[in-house]
């Protein structure tokens, strides 16, 4: 069994306009709009749908206010979901319309399954030249991005205060992987052996609750991250923490404040594990989120960091 990554996430939020001006900047492409309903996909045809947090198809908020509401795993063929059935038959909400599977995880967050629709696409990061390994290659330049164009949703975040039921759910019954674990704190799992470090990380603050943290939209490289985060700048929007360096799964990262629902983050260069990968143990700690981050995020106009003395 495979299942492919995220291939859709609806959030549910209370102004329309100003998240439909956020995710035309944040560099999705607005592909349906009718009656206040958006729906954007991503370079590869990962979709991300806003709807009024008072929609009635919405499944029910884990929080309140502007949140997401519903993450839809694909999974790579039919076979899939017959196995995903077999998983959830013990799962006493699971239902079943056109070939989508339908439930609900132990934080109240609304999940289905459906075979990809994701495509295929040919996109490549620029790689650097390390000493001894010139990557890039002899008279060629690294990129500089005006904005960055995310090629898909690479993972989302959520606080949960059911940390072990969690994991026996995602684990046991639907087949996800440890990957790395803050023990009895936080969980981060991928969605089959093989791929990036993470597509779902469950964290347990020390006051128990539910929420979203953040989404996570995968770029090409470290360059379109920077050109990214410094364009949502220029737009007036609000950085929270980077550019920066998660050292867990290597990745670079940038996250911004979302007016759809807690942060988004820009982010490349994660680790790529397989079977093999043995879970480590981490004590949560500022320096084991990130080996370094530029507080507030820079300048997109002077290219400096904006909690820089003046």
């Amino acid at each position: 069994m495979s299942i492919a990554g995220i291939d859709r996430i609806t959030y549910g939020v209370e102004d329309i306009a100003q998240c439909r001006r956020f995710f035309v900047d944040w560099g999705l492409r607005l592909v349906r709009e009718a009656g206040g309903a958006l729906d954007f996909e991503t370079l590869n045809g990962c979709e991300v749908f806003v709807r009024h947090k008072g929609d009635p198809q919405l499944p029910g908020a884990i929080e309140p206010g502007s949140t997401l509401r519903h993450v839809v795993w694909g999974v790579e063929a039919e076979a899939d979901l017959e196995r995903l059935r077999g998983g959830l038959g013990s799962h006493a909400s699971w239902s079943e319309e056109e070939a989508v599977l339908h439930t609900e995880d132990p934080n109240g967050l609304g999940i289905s399954f459906r075979v990809t629709r994701k495509r295929e696409i040919d996109v490549k990061g620029v790689p650097i030249n390390a000493w001894g390994q010139p990557g890039r290659g002899v008279n060629r330049r690294s990129p500089i991005y005006a904005r960055a164009e995310p090629i898909e949703v690479g993972h989302v975040v959520f606080f949960t205060d059911r940390l072990a039921d969690a994991e026996r759910f995602y684990v046991e019954q639907v087949g996800f992987r440890v990957s790395d674990r803050y023990p009895e704190r936080g969980l981060f799992l991928r969605c089959a052996p093989e791929g990036g470090h993470h597509d779902l990380f469950l964290l347990q603050p020390p006051v128990a609750k539910r929420g979203l943290n953040h989404v996570a939209f995968t770029v090409r490289d470290i360059h379109e991250v920077f050109g990214g985060g410094m364009h949502l700048s220029r737009c007036g929007w609000e950085s929270e923490l980077g550019p920066g360096r998660h050292p867990i799964s290597s990745a670079y990262f940038w996250y911004v404040k979302n007016p759809a629902g807690g942060l988004i983050e820009y982010y490349s260069d994660e680790d790529q594990l397989d079977g093999d990968w043995t879970p480590r143990e981490f004590q949560q700690a500022p320096e084991t989120f990130a080996e370094w981050a530029v507080i507030g995020g820079i300048d997109g106009n002077t290219r400096r960091a904006k909690s820089a003395p003046k």
